[in-house]
């Protein structure tokens, strides 16, 4: 019989494949069995130590750091970048550029994943974020809510309709998935013919192909600049009309490459891992019929729930890498400068030394509140630009959910979750399709 990890491993591209286990005292973040059961895997080297040398994908020495305190300490520390080349004394080739060739990603679009939001530094990443952020304040988030719960009632109205003759419906395909890829394209100003392009272009850049990759990318780009071209002579009330007012006011200190960069990273973030957050947390609502119970006992433990959703089973299970910019100690090891670093928030979020019982959830362990006591969104200067309306849609999306189909169960065994429809890609954990019957079988 074919073990999962053997699958895994045979999923990869080649040259990914080719990488694993040169250096069998010190893992890959591409292990077939990191992969599979990333929960327990990272959770055996969290407590190994708090900090552990590994590899990442593309074999280049990096240091895991796996406990909560110490992921929290990383991640509010200025003197980790986002960005090699903002070490000083840096010279010579970008590390990443390695990595780029092994995804398909041509060298000249490599610019728009080595120089964004999310691999920045400041003053660069200050000005970035500044720009963006004003489509996710305090004020502006809740006034999306009621677009929110209309798209949510519309796509549940629908979700019947797309059940198979033993009434089972993917939620990811009619749901998770729709739900947020249509608020952040409405609030970014993507036209609504377009959206089922952006649906493809993430799932390609999320397969690891580099056949997929390096077609859909440069696709992304292209429309991308026509896009921009064509609201120029339009514009509206959204995030890309507001660029390019700024482009044209600020004596083009927000370049095309940047507008580009900046618009694609917000519409693939603000969709893909809201979309699996969705997904997961149903599932584990699913399979949890206690919490399940008391979360319809009382519907104002939701903000609650979503917490602690984000917390146990998140979409996002790694960060950026952060590279240090001098030596130093962290948690008893020896760090030079230059070093890579990549928190692991999949082991903090269930470090058994700041959670009692981590594994377990409980839907009343989380506050809630802007102290949330989880890093699941990030922690410091990178904490998720669009957190606040992710949890406002996963809070109406699971709520509104559960109410319409009270009877909601799966359509397979748990296991097979695990096993067979679990996107294969490092620091994730993402559902490729979740079978649910709406209602009990008569």
């Amino acid at each position: 019989m074919t073990s999962p990890a053997t699958t895994l491993t045979a999923d990869l591209p080649l040259a990914i494949q080719d990488l694993i286990g040169k250096h069998p005292d010190e893992p890959n973040v591409m292990d077939p069995e990191l992969l599979a059961d990333p929960f327990g895997g990272y959770g055996k080297l969290r407590e190994q130590a708090p900090v552990v040398r590994a590899r990442f994908m593309d074999d280049t020495p990096i240091w895991l750091v796996t406990r909560f305190e110490e992921v929290r300490a990383v991640l509010r520390d200025p003197r980790f970048v986002n960005s090699p080349h903002s070490v000083p004394g840096h010279a010579g080739p970008d590390p990443r550029d390695r990595l780029m060739e092994l995804l398909g990603i041509p060298e000249e679009f490599s610019v728009h994943i080595l120089e964004s939001i999310l691999t920045s530094d400041p003053p660069d990443h200050t000005r970035l974020r500044r720009l963006v952020s004003r489509a996710f304040t305090a004020r502006r988030v809740p006034g999306l809510r009621p677009r929110v719960e209309e798209i949510t009632d519309t796509l549940l109205d629908e979700l019947p309709g797309h059940a198979d003759e033993n009434g089972v419906v993917d939620l990811i395909e009619h749901f998770a998935y729709p739900l947020p890829i249509t608020v952040i394209c409405e609030l970014v100003g993507v036209p609504e013919a377009d959206r089922p392009r952006w649906r493809a272009f993430g799932s390609d850049l999320a397969s690891l192909e580099p056949e997929r990759i390096g077609t859909s990318f440069p696709a992304m780009v292209h429309h991308l600049h026509e896009l921009i071209a064509e609201r120029r002579t339009d514009l509206r009330d959204d995030l890309l009309s507001a660029l390019i007012r700024v482009q044209d006011s600020d004596g083009g200190r927000l370049g095309d490459t940047e507008m580009v960069t900046l618009v694609m990273t917000v519409v693939l973030a603000g969709h893909e891992t809201t979309a699996h957050l969705i997904g997961n947390g149903t599932v584990a609502l699913l399979t949890h019929p206690d919490q399940l119970r008391l979360l319809k006992q009382d519907w104002g433990l939701l903000p609650h729930a979503v917490h602690e959703l984000m917390r146990r089973c998140g979409s996002v299970q790694m960060t950026q890498l952060r590279y240090a910019t001098e030596d130093m100690e962290l948690a008893g090891t020896r760090i030079r400068r230059g070093d890579a670093v990549q928190p692991v928030l999949v082991s903090a979020n269930h470090d058994p030394r700041h959670y009692d019982d981590p594994d377990r959830l409980d839907l009343t362990r989380q506050s809630g509140g802007l102290g949330e006591d989880h890093v699941g969104f990030g922690h410091g200067m990178h904490y998720c630009l669009g957190a606040s309306l992710a949890r406002q849609e996963c809070e109406v999306a699971i709520g509104r959910l559960l109410r319409r189909f009270p009877d909601l169960s799966l359509a397979v065994a748990p296991d097979q979750l695990k096993t067979r429809v679990r996107r294969r890609q490092p620091g994730a954990w993402r559902l490729l399709r979740l079978p649910l019957r709406l209602a009990r079988m008569a």
